[in-house]
């Protein structure tokens, strides 16, 4: 069983209540975070002993993370069960994880400002006030979608070059750092 350090227990702990707010089950956020932190990779049985957690809730979770592309299966040698381990690039990691957010919230919310808006566009109603509102609302998504879809587009050392532009970026578009 891989031993969990006071610092590691913190990690993954807070890794999980992160991962809730996030919308991610927090089982799984904390699985995702030991594979991240274990030096070799691990057998289910191993991350259900270490998390304390059941077999069968480690394996549902492993399959999320599977289908996500955040985790792979490995073998090792001399023994024939499967054994995980993350990605190793943080920034690839990152990407999915705002994608799959994006898929989970804001297309859901794009695609129902869409109808809303047809709907009032199309309606009989004197609605202009909430057409034009939620027509106000779409645009914004719409525009950030855009603009998400840009930076996905970037290579990670750029996106984090980018980033720590983030002063200059303020003072570019006329704002100051208060």
């Amino acid at each position: 069983m891989f031993q969990l350090t006071p610092g590691t227990r913190k990690f993954i702990v807070h890794w999980g209540k992160m991962g809730a707010r996030w919308g991610i089950n927090r089982t799984v956020a904390q699985i995702y975070a030991l594979l991240y932190i274990a030096p070799e990779p691990l057998n289910a049985e191993e991350i259900s002993e270490t998390l304390s957690v059941a077999r069968s809730t480690i394996s549902t979770g492993l399959r999320e993370l599977q289908s996500w592309g955040i985790i792979k299966v490995v073998q090792v040698l001399g023994d024939r069960r499967d054994h995980f381990e993350t990605m190793n690039d943080v920034g690839e990691m990152f990407r999915i994880i705002v994608e799959e957010r994006k898929r989970r919230e804001l297309d859901p919310i794009l695609g129902t400002l869409r109808e809303s808006v047809a709907e009032l566009e199309a309606s009989d109603e004197d609605e202009s006030y909430a057409r034009e509102r939620l027509s106000e609302m779409l645009d914004f998504f719409e525009t950030m979608t855009a603009f998400y879809e840009q930076v996905q587009k970037l290579p990670t050392d750029a996106l984090i070059k980018t980033a720590e532009m983030g002063d200059i970026v303020r003072r570019f578009v006329g704002l100051s750092k208060s």
